[in-house]
Order: C-alpha cells, then sequence, then structure tokens
C-alpha cells in the first residue's frame, strides 16, 4: 500500500504539468532542496495504525536542528531533526519535489531528471515537456536522448520545423545516432519533404543496431510516398 501511495502521488503532479523528482535518500539532499526554494514532500510514519502520513518540509534551523513542516491541518509543524529522521527513516527515506517545468532541481542527477521529464511527456502534456527538455538541454546541452524528447514534443505539437531544427543539430553532433537519424527522416517525410528524407533514413538503415526494425519501417514508408509521385 505505501508503494502505491508514492507511484500516485509523483503520477498526480504530473497530471498537474509539473515534474515529479524523487530524491535521493539523503538528509543534505532534503536541506539543499529547501534551501532552493523548492518545498519537500516526505513520507513518514509515525508508528501509530495506518500510520503512513505525507508532510511537506518547508524550511529549517539548521544551528537548533529543527525542520519546519506543514502536516495534515497543521500550518507549521516543528520538529527536531532526530525525530524527523525517526519517522523518515521508515519510509525509506522516501522524498519527491514537484516544480514546474522551466526550473530544476537544486539536486538533480542528469539521468535521473532526464527520466522525470520523460515521465511528464509519457503523461500527455507535450507543451509543458517541450519546456521542460528545453529547460533540461540549458544545463546538459550534450545530452542526445533529450534533444530526442524536444524535438518529439515539437512535432506531438505539430511543430516540424522546430523538430527538425532540433534534429539536425543533434545529428551534427551525434552522427551515429540512429534514433536521431530515422526521427529526422521521418521529421523530413512529414514535411513533403521525401527526397531529402531518403538519404537520412538510408544512413541510418547502414548503420544497423537494434533499432533496425523501426528504421526499416521508415525507409518503407518513405519510399512507398516516393513511388507514388512517380
Amino acid at each position: 500500500r505505501k508503494g502505491s501511495l508514492q507511484i500516485e502521488m509523483l503520477a498526480a503532479a504530473r497530471r498537474h504539468g509539473m515534474v515529479s523528482y524523487q530524491l535521493a535518500p539523503r538528509f543534505g539532499d532534503l536541506l539543499r532542496e529547501i534551501a532552493a526554494c523548492n518545498p519537500v514532500i516526505v513520507l513518514q510514519n509515525l508508528g501509530l495504525r495506518d500510520g503512513w502520513h505525507y508532510a511537506v518540509a518547508i524550511g529549517y534551523d539548521y544551528d537548533w536542528g529543527k525542520l519546519y513542516l506543514r502536516s495534515g491541518e497543521s500550518k507549521r509543524q516543528v520538529l527536531p531533526f532526530v525525530v524527523h529522521e525517526l519517522v523518515w527513516m521508515r519510509s525509506g527515506y522516501w522524498a519527491m519535489v514537484a516544480l514546474p517545468p522551466d526550473r530544476v532541481p537544486a539536486t538533480a542527477d542528469e539521468s535521473r531528471w532526464l527520466s522525470a521529464v520523460a515521465a511528464l511527456e509519457r503523461a500527455g502534456d507535450p507543451r509543458a515537456a517541450r519546456t521542460a527538455y528545453e529547460t533540461f538541454l540549458k544545463r546538459w546541452p550534450a545530452n542526445v536522448n533529450a534533444a530526442v524528447g524536444l524535438a518529439n514534443s515539437h512535432h506531438a505539437l505539430g511543430e516540424l520545423r522546430e523538430a527538425e531544427t532540433v534534429l539536425r543539430n543533434a545529428a551534427r553532433d551525434n552522427p551515429e545516432s540512429v534514433i536521431v537519424l530515422n526521427n529526422l527522416a521521418q521529421t523530413l517525410s512529414d514535411q513533403g519533404r521525401d527526397s531529402e528524407a531518403l538519404p537520412v533514413i538510408e544512413r541510418a538503415a547502414a548503420l544497423g543496431g537494434p533499432f533496425a526494425a523501426s528504421v526499416e519501417e521508415t525507409k518503407r514508408g518513405i519510399q512507398q510516398k516516393l513511388s507514388k509521385r512517380k
């Protein structure tokens, strides 16, 4: 039951266009997010029957060893660090932040934050996903998977020229990325530019790899469209 609570909490934020990110189970990361003005949702177990309980950590006094939370109907609950540690430990130190897509957590790890952004994209909000990928790439501009995600978001919004630009830049920096070449070819084809798309998809096909079947499907589609124009 505890696990389902956590999954639902992460999903709920995404349904509202936010990027939900589970923190590493470290007290220091909790404090860093609070210091960055990011409220942190923590899962506690108060030791009572059905004692699982969410609270929002909003501040702390390090010198006095006190954590300030919003908990239930209490707008300002004060817990000594040691007490919070006890009730938080029972959840495996589970904590999360939910941020608008134009922000990045203070403790964000590149790979885990990309997974969080991709989860927002899968939730079906391409505008929020587009902003989140753009923000991600400002921090980690060389991440090809984020570039693919940004292009996908542009494509979902009908912004094919923008998707093409992102993919061309990614192909320049990652000339052997089969996914980038496949998606670039498809984006060109979707704009009716199949003659340009064909050599791109042929480059992808020549590289082989685990996505060969998808590349072949894209190639067949482009060839069929070209044959109809003859």
